[in-house]
């Protein structure tokens, strides 16, 4: 058997829909990673969040109560009306959002993109639902490994520019420039994207006003679907959200803490995203077979391990041992989101898909927003160690509730 004849056995899903979602995913993500290096700087030292030192978690907060806002009749609107006109339109607003980070004269405009940015996002559950009807049961695994293989290969770019635009220009003006190319390589996805099929099909045309009218029902049918679903996928949402809430208390402030605390120079902190993003890339398929192999329970607790150990090495790294944190922090997340998918892909039907992911990423965003104000708080209050061993102590229980209480689908 030829090499040719391996890749199509493998990989003969990549196809329709999914392919679309593909090359879109490669486009934004050419310019999703851009800003993120230096964000937390240029909203400090460039916008005036040094003035306000509750400014980075404000905007934290904003972000995701924002993004839980839409969850629910995100996803009454994905599984009721269909996922394409949610998809497209909302990904072009999303696109030119980014226009307000490129010419904010303070962080208070930082705030405001943000919001805006977060509630373009009332199409995620619709992306989800789409994705997770266009894979096979077989390869759900892959498929979502295959999602996190793209994110680090094409992400990976991003830190890169970043750092030599800032060298060339200085942090404003790179700042600037990098959130101009975004808005054009997120507007071309948008285009991109009207090239989707719709997977569900419903005899009631889709109107963005059901985005407010049918609020209520949106969360009443959101909480009932747990009545439908298996307990494992429950316990799984637990997990998630447990996850989500502790990387909320340190992603806030990692940054701040390298250059403050670690004594990591401020020009070299980009550096440390590369190993993170070559790790996604070489692991993403190996780990992505491991778990159509070995089931999804093995590998959704070896990444929460390796979660925890990424986070204890990064609280007292140095500039090696934070790359090296990184590393595993990337492993931890390729296990750990790849076997959740696949298993929430296993327990749960079709129809169920969109209001389960609306319901978990409304709690999820919640306490995301909740721990990046608590984070800046924690670092800012008492000392800056404070939220990273918070988060550490999140593992245990999570991990606990993985081994005694999710059942592998597979078995």
């Amino acid at each position: 058997m030829g090499l040719r004849d391996i890749l199509k056995r493998e990989f003969y899903f990549i196809t329709g829909n999914y392919q679309i979602l593909v090359v879109s995913w490669i486009i934004m993500d050419l310019a999703m990673e851009m800003p993120v290096p230096n964000f937390q700087f240029y909203v400090q030292d460039v916008l005036g969040g040094k003035d306000f030192p509750m400014a980075l978690g404000i905007i934290g907060l904003a972000n995701w109560i924002a993004m839980a806002i839409v969850a629910f009749p995100g996803g009454y609107l994905a599984d009721k009306y269909g996922r394409r006109k949610l998809i497209t339109v909302m990904t072009m607003v999303m696109a030119l959002s980014n226009l307000i980070f490129a010419f904010a004269p303070s962080w208070h405009f930082i705030l405001i993109g943000t919001i805006i940015h977060s509630l373009c996002l009332v199409y995620q559950p619709a992306l989800f639902a789409m994705v997770q009807d266009s894979l096979p049961p077989e390869r759900r695994g892959m498929g979502s490994s295959i999602i996190q293989l793209i994110h680090g290969t094409f992400n990976t770019p991003g830190p890169i520019i970043a750092g030599a635009l800032m060298l060339a220009f200085g942090l404003e003006m790179s700042m600037r420039i990098i959130y101009v190319i975004v808005t054009i390589l997120y507007a071309i996805a948008a285009v991109w994207r009207l090239k989707l099929k719709e997977t569900l099909k419903s005899g009631e045309p889709m109107r963005f006003r059901y985005v407010f009218s049918s609020y209520s029902t949106a969360v009443k049918e959101c909480v009932n679907v747990w009545r439908n679903v298996p307990r494992s996928a429950l316990w799984l949402f637990v997990v998630q959200t447990l996850i989500m809430f502790g990387s909320s208390l340190t992603n806030v402030m990692n940054a701040i803490y390298a250059t403050e605390t670690l004594g990591i120079p401020e020009e070299q902190w980009w550096l440390t995203f590369i190993p993170l993003l070559l790790t996604m890339v070489a692991a993403s398929i190996p780990i992505g077979k491991m778990v159509d192999t070995v089931g999804r329970k093995v590998p959704l607790i070896l990444g929460l391990s390796i979660f925890g150990a990424a986070t204890l090495i990064f609280v007292h790294g140095t500039f090696l041992t934070l790359m090296l944190s990184m590393s595993l922090f990337a492993i931890g997340q390729l296990l750990v989101m790849s076997s959740a998918m696949a298993l929430s892909t296993d327990l749960v039907n079709p129809e169920n898909r969109g209001k389960v992911v609306a319901f978990r990423n409304f709690v999820g965003y919640i306490f995301n927003g909740v721990g990046m104000l608590l984070g800046n708080y924690l670092y800012v209050a008492f000392f800056p160690q404070l939220p990273f061993y918070v988060a550490l102590g999140l593992m245990g229980p999570a991990i606990l509730i993985a081994l005694f209480l999710i059942h592998d689908s597979k078995n």
